[in-house]
């Protein structure tokens, strides 16, 4: 009995990332989007990950499958509140080499420029 070759790609996602990512509802009655940002932010709370909203999207931080998931309820979720076509840009960053959350990103930017202004 003959077996297929193994697949020469990977069987398993990143252990962890951070995605950011902007819902675009497309078709709504206004030009307004806070209804919806808002319904996501709710959505957000709910799942247990570490997220922070920014001016022009939310960044999120979770296992590959978590982040993944719950972007794809954020589309599901606004669908069903009526919404008939949506845009997400998402931008998706790993690393293996050490676990780094994005407020520590932030944290190791914001010490080297309070270096710049005590020089």
């Amino acid at each position: 009995m003959s077996h297929p070759p193994p697949s020469p790609f990977p069987s398993t996602t990143p252990p962890s990332c951070v995605a950011d990512f902007c819902l675009i509802p497309l078709g709504t009655p206004t030009a307004s989007v806070s209804q919806q940002v808002a319904d996501v932010q709710r959505l957000l709370q709910t799942s247990g990950l570490t997220f922070s909203m920014h001016s022009a999207g939310t960044t999120v931080e979770g296992s590959w499958e978590e982040v993944m998931r719950v972007i794809g309820r954020a589309h599901t979720m606004l669908h069903e509140k009526g919404i008939l076509r949506i845009q997400t840009d998402i931008r998706v960053g790993s690393r293996t080499d050490k676990k780094q959350s994005f407020s520590e990103k932030v944290t190791a930017v914001e010490k080297l420029l309070a270096g710049d202004e005590k020089s």
